[in-house]
């Protein structure tokens, strides 16, 4: 298994541990596609005058067809069994995953318009790629969720996975006997009504979209670790 973040987020790679790890950057990308197109010393400069930056967003679309391309390149190589891509939030995940299907429509051939075809290929097999929406069991996230996933059905035709929700606080509501302690109560009330929304949220979600969910509990920590996820796998397991 390989995971990738893309625009050089540190995060996943303390997250995961001793799994390989790749961070991608569209400059990155677009230095090596230009050194593996005969192009190095083209590349070098580019990369040393700041101007491969400005090139790698200039064109709509060229920045992701670069990105995409390169996992597209890690997928084909067959040296990794599944590869995990840590993709951007809702708005921006629509618009780089159509990045591909814009080009088709400017670009009229070479190399730029061969990559593009690549990727949709890819993107449209179900075999070869899908997308793993995350939420959480609240109003705004599932309602960004549920428009990112027809959005992407429609526009994209790339194959949803199962849905994650983070955070979720399950189980019966807490009893408050009279006499409890004012403080208490009041912390046991909050989270009955929290675990009111998530139940109402999830059954929401449940309707919208007919996928499946995988449900991680809420994790009490100031931040997440390679050892909480650890245990979050090992409970899905």
């Amino acid at each position: 298994m390989l995971a990738v973040d893309l625009d050089g987020k540190p995060t996943l790679g303390t997250l995961v541990g001793d799994l390989p790890h790749l961070s991608l950057t569209a400059p990155d990308a677009l230095a090596e596609y230009l050194e593996t197109h005969g192009l190095r010393r083209v590349a070098k400069r580019l990369a040393a005058s700041g101007i491969i930056d400005v090139v790698s967003t200039a064109a709509p679309g060229i920045d992701d067809i670069v990105v995409l391309g390169k996992l597209k390149q890690l997928e084909r190589s067959g040296d990794h069994d599944l590869i995990v891509v840590d993709g951007p939030a809702a708005g921006h995940a629509i618009t780089f995953l159509l990045a591909a299907r814009g080009l088709l429509d400017t670009v009229r051939g070479g190399p730029i318009r061969t990559q593009a075809l690549d990727v949709l290929e890819m993107l449209g097999d179900p075999a070869r790629c899908q997308v793993v929406l995350v939420t959480l069991p609240e109003t705004t996230p599932v309602n960004e969720l549920v428009e990112t996933a027809y959005a992407l059905e429609e526009r994209v035709g790339v194959q949803l996975g199962p849905v994650v929700v983070n955070g979720v606080d399950t189980g019966d509501d807490l009893a408050i006997p009279a006499g409890t302690d004012p403080a208490l109560a009041a912390a046991a009330a909050f989270r009955n009504s929290r675990r009111d929304v998530h139940r109402r949220e999830l059954e929401r979600l449940t309707d919208a979209l007919a996928l499946d969910q995988i449900l991680l509990p809420h994790v009490v920590t100031a931040g997440l670790t390679a050892d909480d996820v650890a245990r979050l796998a090992a409970g899905l397991a």
